[in-house]
């Protein structure tokens, strides 16, 4: 016997006699459809009436035999929609499984005798009682209600799903003739559950699932245990489930024999499957992100009560929705996870999703001490840091023990003693640590006054100590004292001057090996003498050498295991120090380097142990009771110095941990400026760091990170071979594998920029096995180029650069021509200026002058393929592009230094005898002397717009290059023609008579104006059906007569002339001729409308826009009749080149 997921027990006799009769209900339903009974039937209205009453009611088990035997002896014929309407209602009544099968018998026994005029409205019905919600219905409603309509829609819609399962079952609902109704259910459910981003709609699939799991998904429980393994994947669990459970004899359900015996085809069964646990992962995956919003929004309500002492009652209602919000979606995702036998997804807890010790949480206070170095990062930020400060040589193992006075016994009382100071110093430590859990529980974060008073009284003994002995004599701290001679004219004699000359050298010890030697000399001159020099040596370190620190750190930890009285020593006179300096806290700018010598001293040695736990955190708790001035860099410096060692540290994290937490307190509490608010936070995220969550890798396909690793790690000159015949091996075929190829192949900026010419070769080698795939390379990588142009944004420069460089190189291995490089060249020098032409002083927003980046981008490419261009027109065509270039760089701002050693360095290298330009006038000279006579060529003069409207750069370009030269002979993989091979032709020269060049004269003008008239008169004859005099009539009797025409035009130039004339008063009306017919008499008359009327400004507005109209269309036409008659000549120019005899015309 097994127990299913919703509590009821079913054994498998149960389970096989279900089936068995749905499999019989569908049979008869099949067989028995549309016969009609033999029986007489009753046609009462009154029992009539009463069946469909009793329908509406319920078709639940208390009604099925009385309702059952009504149908089999009523005639019914005339009543089959009401007994529809009726069955709809009755279902919703259904709520045992035992009324569903209720349900579905009565259905059945009515969809045998009515199948074609009961059946189709009832499905109709059903489905439209199922359609999931309107998405614009539901947002117009508020929060409340619209959670009321979903869970009023789910009750009325729950029973009738589980009717409509049962009906598709035995053969009522179906998706084809011969099929189950499957695919019905399925596209059902999937509307439901696709439209509903709130799961709402998530019970009605627990309920399908816990009683139709088996028939439409092939679902049975695992017969070993209920358990489900934390280590299966979504999507597996469930068929092995059914095979385990399929093949074990005891366990579950006994397996089907045969396929047909199922109910729902196994290709529906499997699709089911899959839209189930596909349902399923994004539940998981909303349950994850609720889980996630939920404890950040504890964290944030946790430091809204630290700060505040309450959390606000909006805050604590938006926290109780959520919560119950998330309760019910994990009691729904678990439900699911059940009936579908799929593992719930992992839901971090608080310490496991903190990677950082969160101070004031209730993470990381009272963690395990085992798990002290858990948490993330550790004492030591990196490897090199911890060797320096752990891997400490043992002066046993270099000085003999007799010179370091340590003998058996005296082993072992130094370790006794040692145990007993460290039982000393916990204790200690646990009274600090008391004190301040004192101290915060008497902190009030919201009263400043009591705040200021607990640090006021927060001083311990010693310091009221302290200041009453102001007047006992205190030491000099930092004042560096005459060393002693470094360089004796004799070699050391006696230990004092050894002792001298290896003081001297500690100064030069800067790295681990040599302040370990000197710690092994010293060692060998061990005497108190000597201890007590070495400590005054220490205690006057200059206050600018803070780099030594660390390593005379380093030596007195060495010295300190076997010479205690050193690390003693020099810590008592640290600490007189730092007392000293906390009296003195009103001088800070004389004491700022010694401050920041003693704290740097103390941290380093804090961190070799030599320090004791208790006075370091003392020094702390002594700068937060006073936390104000300079004790705010003090507290700055001791948590960079040593606060990342102390908070993860066994003995001292719980006690560092509360004083980090009681500095956050003050710090909200008091008011300080930007400077040490920045210091504070700065040292705070050095010890603690935020959490931050993990960099997520980008997922990539083997083959994917093959080619990768072809281009990026293996491509070279020596294996380019390799690297071609394996990428020719792959399926070229496969869409996936040529994207990956084409993205791999337009991106030069992700190889090494060596190896830029070696993807040019690849991609030329490629070219005769797959030319398409050459074309878009080269197609994306002008894209590229153009992008940047547009957006001229410096995150993409190193990208540009590279580009250019790969469209240098495609050249070079013919796989562009010369005229794509000649394009891009005056690409990048007129692109975004107004009409191509760069000006001094005017700034364009994608090339400022002050943006020298453009001037880079042309000496990548110069210095890639200039030089091919070295005769022919190509040179021609450089030497041209090349005075326009330095046309552009005058109209920019002075070259800073480097780009102007890449451009000299470009430059020299193609044209090392080109003479520069010094001022924009020259240059400009130069390039309209250039130019001229191309424009000549094409009829208009070098002021003029010779292109279309358009915007067309192509046809600019090519009108400021000079297209008039030859065609470019350099072709894909083709040579040199012997035409180009031969001393070039003079080149033709066309020019044109002055009228033409200068606009259209006045005859243009004139028939322009006539044919503009004829065009605007002219009508079609199949536009207007009226003849030649009725449209005559039409015009005379609109259009006044010519005289009056004569007359209007006379006086409105009359009135012109007057309103000149007179004052500004007399412009503030326009004059309007009105045009009346009295009979056949024709009549005009003057009005006079005042010019700020709607009429006045919207006549003159439609006057206005009829003029440019026309002024516009004037333009284009002239300007197209110019181009086709240069275009002619150009054609004429042409073939006659081409021809054995040049000709030059001259007009």
């Amino acid at each position: 016997m097994d127990t299913n997921p919703n509590g009821t027990t079913t054994t498998k006799v149960e389970e096989q006699a279900r089936r068995q009769r749905r499999a019989a209900l569908k049979e008869l339903n099949l067989n028995q459809a549309g016969k009609e009974s033999t029986k007489a039937l009753e046609s009462s209205l009154k029992r009539h009436t009463a069946l469909i009453k009793r329908i509406r009611q319920s078709l639940g088990v208390e009604s099925h035999d009385q309702i059952i035997k009504d149908i089999e002896t009523l005639s019914l014929e005339k009543y089959v929609d009401e007994v529809a309407g009726a069955t709809l209602e009755g279902i919703a009544r259904c709520k045992t499984e035992k009324d569903v099968w209720s349900a579905a018998e009565i259905i059945s026994l009515l969809h045998r005798r009515f199948p074609k005029s009961y059946t189709p409205g009832l499905v109709s019905a059903l489905s439209a009682a199922l359609a999931p919600p309107s998405r614009a219905v539901l947002s117009a409603l508020a929060p409340e209600q619209r959670e009321k309509e979903d869970s009023a829609r789910i009750s009325r819609q729950r029973p009738i799903l589980r009717v409509c399962a049962e009906l598709a079952l035995v053969g009522i609902i179906k998706d084809a003739p011969g099929r189950s109704g499957g695919e019905w259910v399925m596209k059902t459910l999937k509307d439901l559950l696709s439209n509903d981003p709130t799961l709402s709609s998530l019970p009605l699939l627990s309920t399908f699932l816990k009683t139709f799991a088996r028939p439409y998904l092939g679902l049975v429980p695992p017969a070993s245990t209920k358990q489900i393994p934390s280590s299966s994947e979504p999507g597996t669990l469930s068929s092995a489930a059914t095979t385990e459970a399929n093949g074990t004899a005891g366990g579950g359900f006994p397996p089907i024999g045969k396929e047909e015996d199922e109910l729902v085809e196994k290709d529906i069964r499997d699709r089911f499957k899959k839209m189930c646990e596909g349902y399923f992962e994004n539940v998981s995956k909303k349950l994850v992100q609720e889980h996630n919003r939920l404890q950040e929004q504890d964290r944030r309500n946790h430091e809204a009560y630290i700060r505040s002492g309450e959390i606000f009652e909006d805050r604590q209602q938006a926290y109780e929705k959520m919560t119950k919000s998330y309760e019910k979606l994990i009691a729904s995702c678990q439900t699911l996870s059940e009936l579908l036998y799929l593992p719930m997804p992992t839901l971090k807890t608080t310490t496991q999703k903190s990677e950082s010790i969160q101070i004031g949480v209730n993470t990381g206070l009272n963690l395990p001490s085992g798990e002290a170095e858990s948490v993330a990062g550790g004492k030591w930020e990196d490897e090199e840091e911890r060797r320096f400060f752990e891997d400490i040589p043992d002066l046993k193992d270099y000085v003999p023990r007799s010179v370091l006075g340590v003998e058996g016994e005296s082993d072992e009382n130094a370790e006794e003693d040692n145990k007993e100071k460290e039982i000393k110093d916990k204790e200690r430590v646990k009274e600090d640590l008391k004190k301040l859990e004192e101290e915060l529980a008497s902190l009030k974060v919201d009263n400043e006054d009591k705040a200021g008073e607990a640090s006021a009284n927060g001083k311990t003994q010693e310091d009221q100590k302290d200041d009453e002995d102001d007047d006992a004599p205190t030491p000099t701290p930092g004042t560096p004292r005459t060393s002693p001679p470094t360089t004796p004219q004799l070699a050391p004699q006696g230990p004092s001057q050894l002792l001298t000359a290896l003081l001297a050298r500690l100064p030069d010890a800067t790295n681990r090996t040599l302040i370990d030697q000197a710690a092994v000399d010293f060692a060998f001159l061990n005497s108190k003498a000597a201890r007590k020099r070495l400590v005054k040596f220490m205690s006057q370190v200059p206050k600018g050498r803070t780099d030594l620190l660390p390593h005379y750190s380093r030596f007195i930890a060495i010295l300190n295991k076997y010479m205690p009285d050193i690390g003693s020593d020099v810590v008592a006179v640290l600490d007189e120090e730092f007392r000293y300096l906390q009296r003195k806290k009103k001088v800070v700018i004389e004491f700022a380097e010694v401050r920041l010598k003693n704290i740097t001293f103390l941290s380093n040695l804090t961190k070799f142990l030599v320090v004791p736990p208790h006075l370091i955190l003392h020094m702390f708790k002594v700068c937060l009771d006073d936390f104000s001035g300079t004790n705010v860099d003090n507290v700055a410096l001791l948590l960079e110095g040593c606060g990342r060692f102390l908070l993860r540290s066994e003995e001292t994290r719980e006690p560092f941990s509360k004083m980090l937490e009681l500095m956050r307190r003050k710090q909200s509490l008091q008011h300080f400026d930007q400077r040490q608010q920045l210091v504070l936070e700065n040292a705070y995220y050095q010890v603690n760091p935020p959490e931050r969550p993990a960099r997520v890798e980008k997922e990539r396909t083997p083959m994917e990170l093959f080619i990768r690793h072809l281009i990026y790690d293996v491509l070279t000159k020596k294996t380019i071979d390799k690297v071609l015949k394996l990428i020719r091996k792959l399926d070229w075929n496969d869409e996936t594998i040529m994207r990956i190829l084409h993205k791999v192949f337009t991106k030069p900026w992700k190889v090494k920029f060596g190896n830029v010419a070696l993807l040019a070769m690849l991609t030329y080698d490629l070219q005769r096995y797959h030319p398409a795939f050459a074309i878009a390379v080269v197609d994306q990588v002008l894209e590229d180029i153009r992008r940047g142009l547009e957006q001229n944004a410096y995150s993409i420069n190193q990208r540009r650069v590279a580009t250019v460089k790969y469209l240098g190189e495609l050249y070079i291995y013919r796989l562009v021509s010369s005229s794509i490089i000649f394009d891009t060249l005056w690409t990048l020098v007129t692109f975004g200026h107004p009409e191509g032409r760069p000006l001094p002083g005017q700034p364009c927003s994608i090339d400022m002058p002050d943006d020298f980046f453009r001037v880079r981008l042309v000496c990548v490419i110069l210095d890639t393929c200039g030089m091919c261009f070295d005769r022919g027109t190509q040179q021609k065509k450089l030497d041209t592009f090349l005075t326009f270039f330095q046309l552009y760089i005058l109209c920019k701002a002075p070259l800073p230094m480097d780009v102007e050693f890449m451009l000299s360095d470009s430059l020299e290298a193609v044209r090392p005898k080109m003479s520069t330009f010094k001022t924009f006038e020259e240059a400009a000279a130069a390039v309209d002397d250039l130019f001229n006579p191309v424009f000549q060529s094409v009829g208009v003069t070098s002021g003029e717009d010779s292109g279309d409207e358009s915007g067309d750069e192509e046809d600019q370009e090519e009108g400021k290059r000079g297209e008039a030269e030859d065609e470019d002979e350099d072709e894909q993989g083709h040579p040199e023609s012997p035409i180009d091979e031969r001393a070039p032709s003079p080149e033709a020269v066309v020019f044109k008579s002055g009228q033409e060049s200068f606009g259209p004269s006045e005859e243009d003008e004139a028939e322009f104006a006539k044919e503009l008239a004829k065009m605007v008169t002219d009508t079609s004859a199949e536009s207007r059906k009226v003849d030649k005099k009725t449209a005559l009539a039409l015009w005379e009797s609109t259009v006044p007569p010519p005289v009056l025409r004569k007359k209007r035009n006379d006086d409105t130039e009359d009135d012109a002339d007057a309103a000149a004339g007179a004052g500004a008063g007399e412009h503030d009306v326009m004059n309007f001729t009105l045009f009346t017919k009295r009979g056949n008499k024709p009549q005009t008359r003057q009005i006079a409308i005042p010019a700020e009327s709607a009429l006045a400004v919207q006549t003159r507005t439609a006057q206005m826009q009829d003029k440019v109209e026309q002024q516009h269309l004037k333009k284009l036409v002239l300007d197209y009749e110019q181009r086709e008659e240069a275009e002619e000549w150009k054609a004429l120019e042409t073939r006659n080149r081409n021809g054995a005899i040049k000709i030059r015309y001259v007009g």
